[in-house]
């Protein structure tokens, strides 16, 4: 029998609460404007199919002990699935590199029902729409943060983060602060395998994002993304 989907959205616990607001979350009208428009006019090879269209949850453990951090949902990517980081080229990277590091229990993720569940490990973003041009404003940013605070808050486990790009470490740092946890200043800077300490016991790994303009070029290959989590086992005990 295929297990249950694996989703913050069913069941009782305080992350289910918390997803059902971001799911029911209008707070930003250019987004919504962006994302709702994004699934009423789908590429050619989405045609047919009924697009989630609203706020993306993070995914993964309630017990997880790893966070990774993205910068928003694709507006044919999770957008159309409803699923952080599932349906386009991104996701293919990072749930392959997730299964590799035994993180996850296969290594490709379609849709929700897909059978994907992720042990010791939640993946989430700073915005939860689809930006237009993937660049959100700093209001839409900042609308989105206390979402990304209350996720790391309830993951009682979790003291590392990977955050994937620079906009994701900036959001990662913020979101701490949002928690009370002091950071460090002046702000550490982002890079590939940059590391940080935040607060007491926080760590914060800095990675490429497995985006096709990273992938393509080589600037991030299966084995930087996969010395990374490595390094975030390491580190999450």
């Amino acid at each position: 029998m295929p297990s249950k989907p694996q989703t913050p959205a069913s069941g009782g616990c305080p992350l289910a609460h918390l997803a059902a607001q971001i799911h029911d979350c209008r707070r930003c009208p250019r987004l919504v404007a962006w994302r709702e428009a994004s699934a009423a006019s789908p590429p050619r090879r989405f045609q047919g199919e009924e697009y989630w269209a609203r706020p993306v949850a993070g995914f993964g453990d309630p017990d997880a002990v790893l966070a990774l951090v993205g910068l928003a949902p694709a507006a044919h990517g999770a957008n159309r699935t409803g699923r952080m980081f599932t349906g386009d080229r991104s996701g293919d990277w990072l749930y392959a590199a997730l299964h590799r590091a035994g993180y996850a229990n296969q290594p490709t993720s379609t849709g929700r029902e897909d059978g994907l569940r992720l042990r010791g490990a939640y993946v989430t973003a700073v915005v939860r729409c689809a930006p237009p041009a993937n660049r959100p404003e700093p209001a839409e940013r900042d609308n989105c943060l206390p979402y990304l605070a209350r996720e790391l808050e309830l993951l009682s486990r979790c003291r590392t983060i990977v955050a994937l790009g620079g906009f994701a470490w900036d959001g990662a740092l913020r979101a701490l602060g949002e928690l009370g946890i002091e950071t460090p200043r002046p702000k550490p800077r982002f890079g590939h395998g940059a590391e940080a300490d935040v607060g007491e016991g926080w760590k914060l790994i800095g990675c490429y994002h497995p985006s096709q303009q990273n992938t393509f070029t080589g600037r991030l290959t299966e084995a930087m993304l996969d010395e990374t989590l490595g390094r975030a086992r390491e580190l999450s005990g």
